[in-house]
C-alpha cells in the first residue's frame, strides 16, 4: 500500500542514511520501527532471586538497622 508522509528534511535524512547502513531500503525503515513502536511490550521477566551468604557470622548485631546508612555509617565509624 502507498501513502504519502511529511517529514522533517533532517529527519529523512537520517533515516535514509540509517536505512542504507542497515542494507534496507526506506520503506522497511519505517515498517520495521513502527512495528516496533506499535507491538505490546512484553513482560519483563524477573530476575532470580539472589541469596546472600554470610560466612563465619551470627548475623546482624543487634540495634544495627540495615535500611539506615547514616546510622551504619556512623557505628562502622565508631569500630574503626
Amino acid at each position: 500500500m502507498q501513502t504519502t508522509i511529511q517529514l522533517d528534511d533532517v529527519l529523512l535524512a537520517q533515516a535514509t542514511e540509517l536505512a542504507r547502513e542497515q542494507g534496507y531500503d526506506l520503506s522497511h525503515l519505517i515498517e520495521e520501527t513502527l512495528r516496533a513502536k506499535i507491538a505490546p511490550k512484553s513482560a519483563a521477566i524477573p530476575e532470580p532471586f539472589l541469596r546472600l551468604t554470610t560466612v563465619g557470622g551470627e548475623g546482624v548485631h543487634p540495634g544495627v538497622d540495615l535500611n539506615n546508612s547514616a546510622a551504619l555509617l556512623n557505628l562502622m565509624e565508631k569500630a574503626a
